[in-house]
């Protein structure tokens, strides 16, 4: 099985949870773990899996504003194209299975989820979602992670990738 795992980072959290997920689907699949801006415009039917994850900003999905916003604190790693924009313009094999995660600041706790609005991006485009969107928690606006979060995005991975071969079959 092929796994796209396609993550939108600003500094790094998000980068550091989507190839913890990779690492645990890589188990059962062949991963491949692509910053936004660099993620295909149109996925092949050879991917079995695609995973997208982002930072909730302004309650849900980033903005060219609010990655703007983000910049003036310093360097990022996705300042260009967003989540929001890939899930828009995309084309992907018709029922592919695919998950979504996102990172929150863990307090003060905020509505709106980043993963939740990509799912419902991805639900357009006929997708099978297999798991529910997930967050993942920072301790601040640029992190760190909570402790553990890298072990629970690892453990969620390895959940993902039996889910998609059941779909997949």
């Amino acid at each position: 099985m092929k796994a796209l795992v396609v993550y939108e980072s600003m500094y790094g959290n998000t980068r550091d949870i989507a190839e913890a997920i990779a690492a645990g689907l890589s188990e059962g699949a062949t991963v491949e773990v692509v910053e936004v801006g660099a993620a295909p415009a149109t996925v092949g039917d050879e991917v079995a899996l695609v995973v997208v994850g982002g930072p909730t900003h302004a309650f849900g999905m980033s903005r060219a504003s609010t990655r703007a916003d983000a910049a003036e604190d310093g360097p990022v790693l996705s300042a260009g194209t967003g989540i929001r924009e890939w899930a828009a313009g995309v084309r992907l094999p018709a029922g592919v299975p695919a998950a979504t995660f996102d990172t929150k600041v863990v307090k003060p706790s905020l509505p709106g989820s980043a993963a939740s609005a990509a799912a419902r991006r991805l639900r357009r485009k006929s997708v099978q979602m297999i798991a529910q969107p997930t967050t993942f928690y920072v301790t601040g606006k640029k992190g760190p992670l909570v402790a553990g979060e890298l072990a629970r995005a690892r453990r969620w991975g390895e959940m993902l990738a039996p889910q998609a071969g059941r779909v997949a079959a």
